[in-house]
């Protein structure tokens, strides 16, 4: 993190293939990036996964996520992205823990984030996350100042990346130090959101005011 810099950090969930050319874009402008992953819903190859605004959205494959997310922090989005306040604890724990330890022997780096899937989660779930050895769980909730969070547990993030009052938030967040904002690829379905999102993150780039990093290295001591 830059010395008297603003620290800019954003992560990205479920692993499609819009991916693609969000990391190209990144890579452009050296921007850094997590990714939210769930071990259990990616195949050998890409698949077929859910219909978003008309746009059909697929899920990358194993045999392409290790080179596409070369450089980038990998954090757990769960196993199977249930709900997981909703499912027996038991099963939560195992889903939470193994989702972990298969990223890590795949990516063979150390996953030390969580984001929540469907943002939902209680005092049990957040337990069993930091048990599980993660350091911070990202929420859905919005916040002004996001670091340090009142619980790791409960990192809540600045803004969506496609907030309306985006740059609002961008220039408040200056007081705290910390910016963070999140949200899924597939989320882009036209030319003029993609063209947006890459202005976005050349004029972060450019500001000599900010530094971009991992999410992670807020938690470092």
């Amino acid at each position: 993190m830059g010395e008297g810099k603003m620290t800019v950090v954003q992560c990205w969930d479920d692993g499609v293939t819009a991916d693609v050319r969000l990391v190209e874009i990144l890579r452009k402008y050296n921007a850094k990036a997590t990714f939210n992953l769930n071990a259990a819903l990616h195949e050998a190859n890409r698949k077929p996964g859910w219909i978003h605004h008309g746009t059909e959205v697929g899920r990358l494959g194993w045999n392409e996520m290790k080179d596409l997310y070369q450089g980038f922090q990998i954090a757990n989005h769960s196993l199977s992205h249930p709900r997981l306040e909703q499912i027996p604890i038991e099963a939560a724990r195992q889903d939470i823990a193994e989702g972990r330890v298969r990223l890590q022997q795949f990516f063979a780096q150390p996953v030390l984030g969580f984001a929540y899937p469907f943002g939902s989660y209680n005092e049990a779930v957040m337990e069993a996350i930091r048990a599980a050895g993660h350091v911070y769980a990202r929420t859905t909730r919005n916040v002004e100042q996001p670091f340090p969070p009142e619980n790791a547990m409960a990192f809540h993030p600045c803004c969506h990346f496609l907030a309306p009052d985006f740059w609002e938030r961008y220039q408040k967040a200056r007081s705290g130090g910390v910016f963070y904002f999140w949200g899924h690829s597939y989320e882009m379905i036209t030319e003029a959101m993609w063209d947006g999102f890459e202005d976005k993150i050349r004029r972060i780039s450019a500001d000599t005011e900010s530094c971009w990093s991992d999410v992670v290295d807020l938690f470092e001591k």
